[in-house]
């Protein structure tokens, strides 16, 4: 029931309501899809907004304790490595040195799966820890670190998985280089059969680059102690997946550590993890008995921090003259760097498009390398390249326009599980997004075939990912006495507006102006537990355990009212952040003067986030649309318009929602077009330890973004019907210029990035 509808007077005076369940459903329980809401999405201004633009906010990297000591970390010169000796005499001689860490001197602690430990005397990677000097100011403590003399046996490394899966290639581990000895393969149907019954089968290769973390704020961390007691400031994706592993690592209980985060410069999933640094930092603390902050570089974090994987991937679709899709192969390699992590990137091939006969088969592969990591939509992006790549050849060969063979195939269930989904809107999404760009009008109908140098292009891209939040997420509210509002949850911002659309639903719910809303959030000490943040989850998890503890205060107000006109909860109807009495509304009273009739100090609800709904499978869908214009004579291109039309569920910012798609689909564009690591394949060292060689793109290189969301909730999942934006935002965006490219010079690009060399090499070939 909408609950603007169920708040208006007329409803109350037909004598609709007759109990407190009603009048609680009659409140507004769920938010429906054409609920009509004041403050939940509309384009508010962040509430951190103004800390933030005057340099105010406070980030981890900030953080300055009284008598705090600084960490610097030596890390291996070499890609494989066996440390034979370490002397550390010199350093610990030089003044302001307070101690010096290696694995000779701290305890056992492991590591990736147990698979190493936090000091290792096999290094598996250059920037792989050797040791860590903490001292009075952190240019003695890099000084330090350089009078470290350590004696190396230098190893065979291996850099290309595919060389790395060989029987005589260089092991990281007794085990083998294949993570978990095996691949990760998925089969549904009959890929032969499917393959047979094709008239028309496309076949070929892609490769996709490392691209690595750089968030504005580096990785870094405050430790103190107080007696037994640790705390810790971090900037992390997950405080109490910090607190935990700190916990578990220094064998302390977990109440013995705090975790605080209150302003972080982003993440995009290298923060989810723990890092070594924090663990680090904490032993030499409780040895010097003082803070120590640790933070890293700019070198160290193209180093260590973790990247998203390459990708290698061999790609085999059939399909029938109409159009059908008859059988999808996914074949890929990846590398998880030199410490577990996963490389697969086959999701979007067994998922987006309905097909009955679907393999994919997916190997990570250990390298002496930086670790991988979850890089907003881990796997998806690259897999979505090399997917919506093909299914564009495919519907060249058959002569189909691809938005059209897009929707011959169009799934309308879940392709893995059969499940219906709780909402799919990609249709819509396909439609508005192509009605923005001038599909029909401005593509080139022969690719390339515009005359001159400059060519200009379309194409699209087609993007699924989960983000439909779920338990457990819990958030307590606080109603002080002059009608002051305080809400608590156990989450994180990472730069993406979560005080905000906390501070929205529970204004929205309780009906009271936002500058009266105190947002706590990123403190495991003082607030409720929720989980990392991570996978376009937060809002949707979060923003449902908000409006139940306001909808749980409502209940505590209606009640405190009722007693206090000693009248019955049937006669109370709430409006406005007022109460009134249904049969006499000039009688009202507000928040705070029911607070002040109260023996109460303050009122506490704690709302929590309800389970999703079984035998459904919860998604986003979306497509994005690039518009390119290249220069065939210097290879250049320049990314001239994006259209972004997604189904997220409910918007709750609009302001927000379109700042998180303008950084994905920049950061999409740098994937597409610029970054990569590069490694010496000689020495195994890295090249672009800088950020003037690890190119990332600037506003000079933004192109026009619109917006456009088809879709107003998605009831089924939680009573606020939102889901994350994060992910989709960037998933497509790649294979949407890559499709443009080849629209504007017709010659398909089959390797990102597609740098102006590349494009000129393939206009020669």
């Amino acid at each position: 029931m909408c609950a603007r509808f169920i708040k208006s007077k007329h409803f109350f005076e037909e004598g609709m309501v007759e109990s407190l369940a009603e009048v609680s459903e009659a409140n507004g329980k769920v938010w429906d899809e054409d609920a009509e809401l004041d403050v939940v999405g509309k384009g508010v201004s962040r509430i951190d907004g103004y800390d933030k633009v005057s340099g105010t906010a406070k980030y981890t990297f900030d953080i300055k304790l009284p008598n705090m000591a600084h960490a610097k970390i030596l890390r291996c010169p070499h890609p494989h490595a066996r440390i034979k000796r370490i002397d550390t005499s010199k350093a610990l001689n030089l003044k302001g040195v307070l101690a010096i860490h290696s694995h000779q001197n701290t305890p056992t602690i492991p590591w990736f799966w147990n698979m190493s430990q936090l000091y290792d005397a096999h290094l598996r990677y250059q920037g792989d820890e050797v040791a860590t000097v903490v001292a009075e100011t952190e240019r003695i403590a890099s000084e330090a670190i350089k009078l470290i003399e350590v004696d190396y046996e230098v190893l065979p490394f291996v850099l290309d998985p595919s060389e790395a899966m060989k029987d005589d290639a260089p092991k990281l581990y007794e085990q083998g280089n294949i993570l978990r000895g095996k691949p990760d393969i998925y089969e549904r149907g009959d890929i032969e059969k499917g393959m047979a019954e094709a008239d028309m089968i496309v076949e070929d290769k892609f490769s996709t680059q490392v691209e690595v973390h750089h968030p504005t704020e580096v990785h870094c961390s405050v430790v103190n102690w107080d007696g037994d007691r640790l705390t810790v400031y971090d900037s992390t994706q997950g405080i109490f997946a910090v607190r935990d592993t700190v916990a578990s690592s220094l064998k302390i209980p977990t109440s013995h550590v705090r975790v605080i985060k209150k302003y972080m410069g982003g993440g995009f999933g290298s923060k989810l993890d723990t890092g070594k640094y924090t663990v680090i930092a904490a032993l030499l603390a409780r040895e010097i008995g003082r803070p120590v902050r640790i933070a890293m570089d700019r070198k160290e974090m193209n180093q260590s921090v973790g990247n998203r994987p390459d990708s290698f991937q061999h790609l085999k679709i059939g399909a029938k003259k109409d159009g059908t899709l008859t059988a999808l192969s996914h074949y890929s390699i990846g590398s998880s760097g030199a410490y577990p992590s996963g490389a697969g990137c086959s999701w979007p091939m067994r998922s987006v498009y309905q097909c009955d006969n679907v393999k994919t088969t997916d190997f990570s592969v250990l390298i002496n390398a930086g670790q991988g990591r979850a890089f907003r939509a881990p796997g998806h992006v690259q897999g979505t390249f090399g997917m919506e790549s093909i299914i564009d050849m495919m519907a060249e060969k058959i002569g189909m326009d691809p938005l059209e063979f897009r929707l011959i195939n169009y799934a309308e269930q879940d392709q893995v599980s059969r499940q219906p989904y709780t909402s799919k809107k990609l249709r819509e999404a396909y439609e508005q997004g192509a009605k923005a760009i001038g599909w029909w009008d401005r593509r080139q109908k022969v690719p390339g075939g515009m005359p001159g140098p400059l060519k200009r292009g379309i194409g699209m891209a087609t993007q699924i990912w989960w983000g439909g939040g779920g338990p457990p997420a819990y958030a307590t509210m606080k109603l002080n006495r002059d009608g002051s509002l305080d809400v608590l949850a156990g989450t994180q911002d990472l730069g993406t507006g979560t005080y905000t659309f906390i501070a929205q639903v529970a204004a929205e719910v309780l009906e009271i102006p936002m500058d009266q809303i105190s947002v706590i959030i990123g403190d495991t000490a003082t607030c409720p537990y929720c989980a990392s943040s991570g996978g376009s989850t937060t809002a949707p998890s979060v923003a449902p355990a908000v409006k139940d503890a306001g909808e749980q205060m409502k209940e505590k107000l209606l009640s405190a009212a009722a007693a206090i006109m000693e009248t019955s909860l049937t006669n109370m109807t709430y409006w406005g952040g007022k109460i009134s009495l249904i049969s006499d509304p000039s009688t009202s009273m507000d928040i705070s003067a029911i607070m002040q009739k109260m023996n109460e100090r303050i009122l506490v609800t704690t709302g929590r986030r309800s389970a999703n709904p079984d035998g459904y499978a919860i998604n986003t869908f979306g497509a994005q649309f690039a518009e390119v214009e290249v220069d065939i004579q210097t290879g250049k291109i320049h990314v001239l318009r994006i259209v972004a039309a997604h189904d997220i569920g409910r918007v709750l910012n609009q302001q927000m929602l379109e700042n998180q798609f303008h950084g994905g689909i920049i950061q999409g564009l740098g994937f597409a077009l610029l970054e990569e690591r590069v490694m010496d394949p000689y020495t195994g060292t890295l090249l672009t330890m800088n950020m003037c060689d690890y190119k990332m793109p600037t506003m000079m290189d933004t192109p026009q973004i619109d917006v456009i969301i088809v879709s107003k909730s998605d009831p089924l999942i939680s009573d606020v019907g939102a889901k994350g934006i994060g992910e989709p935002a960037m998933i497509p965006t790649a294979a949407a210029i890559a499709n443009a490219v080849y629209n504007a010079i017709g010659v398909r690009m089959k390797s990102l990035p597609i740098t102006p060399n590349k494009v000129l090499d393939a206009l020669n070939a």
